[in-house]
């Protein structure tokens, strides 16, 4: 690591072979604590180059836990975190309106390292308990539209890398891997990106892919239709920017969309809003974000369609019945 150390010190960059090899070691603990928190505070003085972070990328997804969903057509809904907004689980409550919908959903998640809660800290806290039998998460999939992957249950290097990451309380660049190596390769994507140097990445990276995608950036710096200001959305087909009236019919505040000081007031929050007892804010921007993603599978003739499909989700109380059906398959 000290050789590694020495040439990123001298502003020079890896390619996709060392960074693939250096992750690789990192999940095989093969390096000391401080020598991958020093590693890893590189990335938070410099831009990640994109050889850099498909060579991460490789080594998550050759080294992580394969899950197989049956050809269940999936899809996942997943912000990278660390825009500092705090903002209640949203596009946690998204994935389960779009389960409502009657849609498969392969939720990739994790404990907040920069935020008080994570997806994993609430799904946790409703008494979902984190595996990786492929068998069992078919049985989710099949019963309840919707299966939860805690992304340390299938990723070594993100284990090991969960202590630092929390001490450091940062934005890394795991961040902006967690959307890009879900286990189960869904076949549809709605990616949340803090900025828009990280929506160029991830466009350039998602157009080779080959998936159906849609990468989202709240113009005010949120990783989320945040209906606080615009949000640019870009598709396969192009980009565009769209206004919080146009995505979800007002305009909400900062204050509007707190998630919480803890993960049990975050838990009470996210159950309040999945029971249809939530806000007008609070349910606006988790339709707006379930709406994009819903229109994001093609199955729908535009955005106001996928957005009245959410509304029914919500309202008619299908979304609460799929996260009922997944905690009580346990």
């Amino acid at each position: 690591m000290k050789k590694i150390l020495q040439l990123l010190f001298e502003h020079k960059t890896l390619s996709r072979e060392q960074a693939k090899e250096i992750l690789t070691n990192i999940s095989k603990s093969m390096y000391s604590e401080h020598e991958v928190t020093a590693f890893i505070t590189v990335f938070l003085m410099r831009s990640i180059t994109i050889e850099e972070l498909q060579g991460f990328r490789d080594a998550l997804l050759e080294i992580c836990i394969k899950v197989d969903l049956n050809g269940y057509k999936t899809i996942d809904i997943v912000g990278t975190g660390g825009d500092g907004k705090n903002t209640f689980n949203i596009s946690t409550l998204a994935c389960f309106i779009v389960a409502g919908a009657g849609h498969k959903v392969a939720k990739h998640g994790n404990y907040g390292a920069s935020s008080i809660s994570g997806a994993s800290n609430v799904m946790e806290q409703l008494g979902y308990k984190f595996k990786s039998d492929s068998a069992q998460l078919q049985k989710e999939i099949e019963q309840a539209n919707i299966c939860f992957l805690h992304a340390p249950v299938f990723h070594p290097a993100l284990k090991t890398v969960g202590p630092i990451r929390k001490n450091l309380g940062l934005r890394t660049f795991f961040n902006m891997l967690g959307p890009m190596v879900n286990p189960a390769l869904p076949a549809y994507q709605l990616v949340g990106v803090y900025n828009l140097e990280m929506a160029r990445i991830y466009n350039y990276l998602l157009q080779q892919s080959g998936m159906a995608f849609t990468i989202i950036h709240g113009l005010d710096g949120y990783d989320e239709i945040s209906l606080t200001n615009d949000t640019k959305v870009i598709t396969n087909e192009g980009e565009k920017i769209m206004t919080p009236i146009e995505l979800g019919k007002r305009i909400v505040s900062a204050e509007d969309i707190y998630g919480g000081n803890t993960p049990e007031e975050a838990a009470k929050l996210f159950t309040k809003i999945i029971k249809g007892e939530g806000t007008w804010a609070q349910n606006a921007v988790v339709l707006a974000n379930a709406a994009m993603a819903l229109n994001c599978t093609g199955e729908y003739s535009n955005y106001e369609d996928a957005y009245h499909a959410a509304v029914d989700s919500l309202d008619s109380g299908k979304a609460y019945e799929s996260l009922k059906r997944l905690v009580a398959i346990q």
